[in-house]
């Protein structure tokens, strides 16, 4: 049976509900005993016509308060349930956010968004019913069959020992499965968070798939992997289904066995009709829980794969924060670069060796897949255990204080969050003390203000990720929170993908316009943007394949030549198709 020291470590104050629930369910079972005892007594007085109306209604009154206090105990058993799943559930999720801040965006580094999101809410609450139904079956199934024994011994002892003896079976049935019960789960959480990733991904690229037309594949993809999800799951159904069925049959014949021997007993004169009577009405007993808590075992046996990606992210590393600041001058260097995600098959950069020098505006091109976006997101401490070295104004960036990197490089992606509240609310997270004209006037910069001004203002209600406003208006208020970070180094990480052209426009000119003081680096798919740029670096698989201005790199005809003649002719194309 499972056990997991390390769960109920975690368990904390649940410990004691769990002690109480299991307490109340056993002072049901004492109060069942007496009830089954009493009706065994009055059977044996009707079939002996010593009866009285007295016993009648003593019986009667004994079964009554049996009733209520089992009743009692059920309904205090189920709040000891719910109070220490919630317990673990709150304890968990605590754990869980605590990790992620202290982890901050390097947490993709351990665990994909998608996983990250399925532990911290269906996972948890798998171990949710760990604690409030499985735990306390565990315990009550081992109370149970010793308290019916010591109470069988004072009637029959033989029929007492067969019906303990035969208890273990269940477990022994359950401990037969529990190996590949455990690699069989551990298979279908894989596949339900694989499926997670997939479904995330393609929901989050589902502009770009559409864009391509790679839409039916995708869809093609995903029904495949759904399939595998779904046979995994029949064979997770179909186990637990059979070793239901063994468990239920090990429960019948022990108490089959149990009824059988006191009978026997009962022939040979050794037990009386009471006696008798007693061990078959409380022979279910024996099995009920042990049979119930194979039940839960399939259950216990999710939680416990669940827990295992828990504790795997609870126990990720997190890479001790470094003590010096971000100098103001010096260039952000990379010599030998190269960084593998967790569970890749190779590495996405590999011996990178770059140089951008600070006040320049710097372009980061090449095809998808490139290295493009992991390079900035290395540069922005979004990602770390990188190997090689990767240095800002002559610091290495592991030594670097998140909060100094955090102040000193703003980051804006092609999917700024942007959280529920108004406008104000959103802005004042870069500048708590901004006054409303300076708000007002970063929004201004940014492009954003004629819609303020024709909506409520600063107050414009902001819904959550923004989902009441365009993607060009969304795209513009990030820009306008990363103008009032005034940061020095502005990572601009495809922010006009998934714009329409007016927001485009607006976005560039202002990052056009911040090239003149600050550092830039511009990541894009679309050459036309990075043409403008003092210097565009060239990526194909992870490497730089060439570096120069964009005269320079077209005049070369390498990689960026046919990458721009192909983006020019598929422009061209669509101007004379319109």
């Amino acid at each position: 049976m499972m056990i997991d020291k390390r769960l109920i470590a975690v368990a904390g104050d649940a410990r004691r509900h769990v002690a109480a629930n299991v307490a109340f369910q056993w002072v049901a079972l004492v109060a069942n005993i007496a009830a089954m005892g009493a009706v065994a007594l009055l059977l044996q007085g009707l079939y002996e016509r010593t009866a009285t109306a007295a016993s009648l209604w003593g019986t009667v009154a004994a079964v009554a308060a049996a009733a209520v206090v089992r009743l009692l105990c059920t309904a205090a058993s189920s709040r000891q349930s719910h109070l220490s799943s919630a317990e673990v559930k709150l304890r968990l999720r605590d754990l869980i956010y605590r990790k992620l801040l202290a982890l901050g965006p390097r947490y993709r580094s351990v665990a994909p968004t998608s996983e990250v999101v399925q532990v911290a809410v269906e996972g948890v609450d798998q171990l949710e019913t760990y604690f409030g139904a499985y735990l306390p079956q565990f315990f009550y199934a081992m109370l149970a069959p010793v308290t019916l024994f010591a109470v069988l011994c004072f009637v029959n002892v033989p029929a007492a020992a067969v019906l303990l003896v035969c208890v273990p079976l269940i477990p022994a049935a359950i401990a037969a499965v529990q190996t590949w019960a455990k690699r069989l789960l551990g298979t279908y959480w894989g596949r339900y968070t694989s499926l997670g990733d997939t479904f995330l991904e393609n929901l989050q690229g589902l502009t770009t798939l559409k864009v391509y037309r790679a839409d039916a594949f995708k869809q093609r993809e995903m029904n495949e992997e759904a399939e595998r999800f779904r046979c995994v799951t029949m064979r997770v159904l179909t186990m637990q289904l059979n070793s239901i069925t063994i468990m239920d049959l090990v429960a019948f014949c022990g108490a089959a066995a149990g009824t059988w021997v006191a009978v026997t007993q009962f022939q040979a004169g050794a037990v009386g009709l009471a006696g008798v009577l007693f061990t078959v009405l409380v022979a279910a007993d024996f099995f009920i829980p042990m049979r119930q808590l194979g039940s839960f075992f399939h259950i216990a046996m999710n939680g416990m794969a669940a827990s295992e990606k828990i504790f795997r992210l609870l126990d990720a590393d997190v890479p001790a924060d470094g003590s010096l600041p971000v100098p103001d001058e010096g260039p952000i260097v990379a010599r030998g670069l190269s960084f593998t995600y967790p569970g890749a098959e190779g590495p996405t950069l590999r011996d990178l060796d770059i140089e951008v020098p600070r006040g320049s505006f710097t372009a980061v091109v090449g095809e998808s897949g490139s290295g493009k976006s992991t390079l900035a997101s290395l540069v922005a401490g979004r990602l770390r255990d990188y190997d090689g070295s990767l240095s800002i104004g002559g610091v290495e960036l592991a030594d670097v204080a998140e909060a100094s990197l955090m102040g000193s490089v703003a980051y804006l992606g092609h999917q700024s969050h942007l959280f529920s509240g108004t406008v104000r609310d959103n802005l004042a997270m870069a500048a708590p003390d901004a006054t409303d004209g300076e708000l007002l006037a970063a929004a201004a910069r940014a492009g954003i203000d004629g819609f303020l001004a024709a909506e409520q203002g600063l107050d414009t209600p902001v819904a959550e990720g923004g989902s009441n406003l365009s993607g060009g208006q969304r795209q513009r208020l990030a820009l306008a929170r990363a103008l009032l970070a005034d940061a020095d180094v502005y990572l601009f990480d495809e922010a006009t993908s998934n714009v329409d052209m007016e927001s485009e426009d607006a976005i560039m000119a202002e990052v056009r316009r911040l090239a003149a003081t600050k550092t830039v680096v511009l990541v894009s798919h679309r050459l036309a943007t990075a043409a403008q740029a003092d210097r565009i670096w060239v990526m194909e698989d992870g490497r730089l394949v060439e570096d120069g201005t964009h005269d320079e790199l077209v005049a070369a005809s390498g990689p960026y030549a046919r990458l721009w003649d192909a983006q020019r002719s598929l422009e061209t194309f669509g101007g004379e198709a319109a």
